[in-house]
């Protein structure tokens, strides 16, 4: 399970938005937390042109490093009963947080995205982005808003985990259960059931009425067969929803309804990452559920 939480920050608020979050975590897990901050290499060369009557280019690095580290000390103080360590490194934003990630596989990354529209951005192109599809560690994505805080603690009273009767989906539940045991965590399972395309004829309401209540036992027997399998490995407080729809919705639907929640969802490893963030369900959860989602890699 995770022993290590790496948190990317970049001196914006945005991304200091998934602070109360990691302090929470941190606290709950008992894992050590990493501070890591990235001068991009390319803003000190920038910095630095000496056509310019800029400062040589040692200056200015120096410079930048010493305003890191005592921005990330700061944040550091801010952290209680937790050790935390603080990292100043320059070159490319994503390639050292993804290297810094992989020295431990159980290590944790934890990092904001830009609210709104601003995701598109974040999902394509950015430093964000590019962790998601490189790091094979799970990631933890808060999504900021204006009103989004940065002091203080989050709370989580529940974890809504995604499953749709695949091997794949199912990978996500013992992350799940490590920390419902540690936090306490209401465990709550969701399925949504597609109908295929419409019918039509004389039969079509029938048929449909009929197929519904087909598939609804079926996703229903599923989770309930999950259900029991959780409170077997000693999750007492384990409930399930099932949805007519088609996933995203549902989720978001629900994560409204219960406040303070965690969703859980898996992905699948290597390339299919990238296949599955770009224009998915998890995008649209990120985007409008208000909730911290944590995505786990599945090898």
């Amino acid at each position: 399970m995770h022993t290590r939480m790496l948190v990317p920050l970049d001196g914006s608020k945005v991304a200091e938005q998934v602070l109360p979050y990691a302090r929470f975590l941190a606290k709950a897990l008992a894992i050590p937390v990493e501070l890591l901050e990235v001068i991009d290499s390319e803003t000190i060369t920038l910095l630095s042109n000496p056509k310019q009557g800029h400062e040589a280019e040692t200056v200015v690095s120096a410079r930048m490093e010493s305003n890191s580290r005592s921005y990330l000390e700061a944040i550091a103080r801010s952290f209680e009963g937790v050790s935390v360590k603080c990292f100043v490194a320059r070159g490319k934003p994503e390639e050292l947080i993804i290297d810094k990630a992989a020295a431990d596989k159980e290590t944790l990354i934890a990092m904001s995205t830009h609210g709104r529209s601003g995701i598109q951005r974040w999902l394509l192109g950015s430093v964000a982005d590019k962790v998601i599809r490189g790091a094979t560690n799970h990631v933890l994505l808060i999504r900021a808003s204006d009103e989004g805080k940065t002091d203080g603690e989050a709370v989580l009273n529940s974890a809504i985990v995604p499953l749709d009767g695949s091997p794949l989906a199912e990978k996500v539940l013992p992350y799940v259960e490590d920390l419902a045991r540690k936090m306490k965590l209401k465990v709550i399972l969701i399925r949504a059931y597609a109908l295929p395309p419409a019918v039509t004829g004389d039969e079509y309401g029938t048929y449909t009425e009929e197929l519904i209540g087909k598939l609804e036992a079926e996703a229903g027997d599923y989770l309930a067969a999950k259900v029991k399998e959780i409170k077997r490995r000693g999750i007492e407080n384990v409930s399930s929803v099932v949805d007519l729809g088609y996933g995203a919705a549902e989720i978001i639907t629900l994560a409204r309804k219960t406040p303070d929640n965690l969703i859980a969802m898996c992905t699948h490893g290597r390339s299919g990452i990238k296949r599955w963030v770009l224009g998915s369900v998890t995008e649209r959860v990120v985007l409008h559920s208000g909730d911290p989602v944590l995505i786990i890699r599945a090898s």
